[in-house]
C-alpha cells in the first residue's frame, strides 16, 4: 500500500526530507526574528523592532512557500516543532550579527538543497529553488549594509538611535 501511495507524488523521498528540513529552518528564522523583534522594542528601538517584525513575516511567507509546494507536488509537508528560540541578546550589534549569521545559514541550506536536486535530476524542485537562491542576495546584502552602518556610526551617545533611524533605510535595487 505505502509504495502506491508513494506514486501519488513526483518527489523523492530524500528531497521531500530536505524540503521538509527547509520548512523547520524557515520556521526557526521566523521566530528568531520576532525573538530579536521584542528585543529591540524592549530596547526602545522601534525602527530595529519593526524590521525584524517584517522579517519575520518574511521567513513565514518562505516557510509556507516550501510547505506548499512539497503539498501541490504530492508529498506530505510537516509543521515543525520550534525550539531554542534565544529571548535576550548580547548587543544591539549582536542582534545584526546574528541575523546575517542565519541568513548565511539558510542561504548554505538552499544551495545544499538545490545541489542535491541537481545530484538526482529533479530539475522542477531546482527550478523552485531558484526565487529562493535570489531572495537570499537581497537578505544578506540587508544585513550587511546594516551592520556597516554600526561601523561608520558607532553605538557611542546617540549612536543606536541614529543606527536605528537608518535600518529602515536600508535596500537592495539588485538591479
Amino acid at each position: 500500500m505505502k509504495d502506491l501511495l508513494r506514486l501519488k507524488t513526483s518527489l523523492k523521498e530524500e528531497i521531500e526530507n530536505i524540503l521538509n528540513e527547509q520548512i523547520k529552518v524557515e520556521a526557526h528564522s521566523s521566530s528568531i526574528y520576532l525573538a530579536m523583534s521584542s528585543w529591540c522594542d524592549d530596547q526602545g528601538l522601534d525602527y530595529s523592532a519593526q524590521f525584524f517584525e517584517k522579517q519575520a513575516a518574511e521567513e513565514r511567507v518562505h516557510m509556507m512557500k516550501f510547505f506548499k509546494y512539497v503539498n501541490d507536488r504530492g508529498g506530505r509537508a510537516i509543521s515543525p516543532e520550534i525550539k531554542n528560540i534565544p529571548k535576550d541578546f548580547e548587543s544591539f550589534r549582536a542582534v545584526f550579527e546574528m541575523a546575517l549569521e542565519q541568513e548565511m545559514h539558510v542561504t548554505q541550506q538552499i544551495n545544499n538543497i538545490a545541489d542535491k536536486c541537481m545530484k538526482s535530476k529533479d530539475f522542477v524542485t531546482f527550478q523552485f529553488l531558484q526565487w529562493f537562491l535570489e531572495e537570499q542576495i537581497e537578505e544578506e546584502y540587508v544585513a550587511r549594509r546594516i551592520l556597516e552602518i554600526f561601523d561608520v556610526v558607532g553605538e557611542e551617545g546617540t549612536g543606536r538611535w541614529e543606527i536605528d533611524k537608518h535600518v529602515q533605510k536600508v535596500s537592495y535595487s539588485g538591479e
